[in-house]
């Protein structure tokens, strides 16, 4: 632990109503060990970082659900099974002797703390979160010139991670682009790119690799509309999927309640069904 460190925890601890011991948390860590151990669990032993790659995402989406739908008693579980994915992260990587759990904290730890300066250091306080963003972009590119980044110079879009969700990972590209001047005059200018894409996916052949490709065009056109409009196009669209889901299983309830199943219906019998559950949704 840097002196920095060392000194803001001595200062916070001190404080009234500071967290201390966390028992529970080095219980998970011994349990976790224990998991990996000879007389251990097999699938525990057997698993490797890339292995439970897609583990760490699925459990991060499922903590997400849980905040959406306000679920507080699944958000302790859900958070509890990213946790586990940390933690057992960083016990594979300690049976390799590349690093600990505790490095991991205390790497996280300095971070927050470098990165924090106006509650921790001697920079001026931030009145709001767009301030805090300067801050943190300030600090990021000083620790990129400490580590010798700076030589190489770093492309706009480099941090933008790769493994983000295609929809949130173009509302962020192209929010860095438009902050660097690539950008349209107004929304109008938007929406004519919207039509124009569109014009050139109807263009191509159906079922080609040109008409998927021009289709992704028109999707990063629509995320640019949602860009202007202040719209986050990710929680959009996962608001629609819910109303889908919630619109679907009210489908189904209402052929139950017809004596028949949903899928044995013709189109027509759907539609109503579906502006039945649609016009449910509305307040009396």
């Amino acid at each position: 632990m840097s002196q920095i460190a060392a000194r803001v925890d001595a200062e916070t601890a001190a404080r009234p109503g500071a967290p201390t011991a966390h028992p529970e948390f080095d219980r998970l860590v011994r349990t976790m060990w224990r998991l990996r151990q000879p007389d251990g669990c097999p699938w525990d032993r057997e698993q490797t970082h890339r292995s439970i790659t897609k583990n760490m995402v699925e459990e991060a989406y499922e903590a997400v659900e849980a905040i959406e739908t306000d679920d507080r008693e699944h958000l302790v579980e859900e958070l509890g099974d990213v946790l586990e994915q940390v933690v057992l992260h960083a016990q594979i990587a300690a049976d390799e002797g590349a690093f600990t759990i505790d490095d991991v904290v205390c790497g996280l730890n300095e971070k927050l703390v470098r990165r924090h300066p106006h509650v921790f250091g001697e920079h001026a306080e931030a009145g709001d979160g767009g301030e805090v963003q300067d801050i943190w972009d300030e600090v990021k590119a000083a620790e990129r010139a400490a580590a010798g980044e700076a030589e190489r110079p770093q492309g706009l879009l480099d941090s933008v991670p790769r493994s983000l969700p295609a929809l949130m990972q173009c509302q962020k590209i192209s929010k860095r682009a438009a902050k660097a001047g690539f950008e349209w005059a107004d929304e109008a200018g938007v929406w004519e790119k919207v039509a124009e894409e569109r014009t050139e996916m109807e263009g191509e052949a159906p079922g080609s690799p040109e008409r998927a490709a021009e289709f992704g065009d028109l999707l990063f056109a629509l995320v640019n509309v949602a860009r202007w409009e202040g719209i986050d196009a990710e929680e959009a669209l996962a608001a629609s999927n819910r109303k889908f889901r919630a619109r679907w299983a009210r489908m189904e309830a209402l052929a139950t309640e017809m004596g028949t199943e949903l899928g044995s219906l013709g189109t027509d019998e759907m539609n109503e069904l579906w502006n039945r559950a649609k016009a449910e949704e509305k307040p009396a």
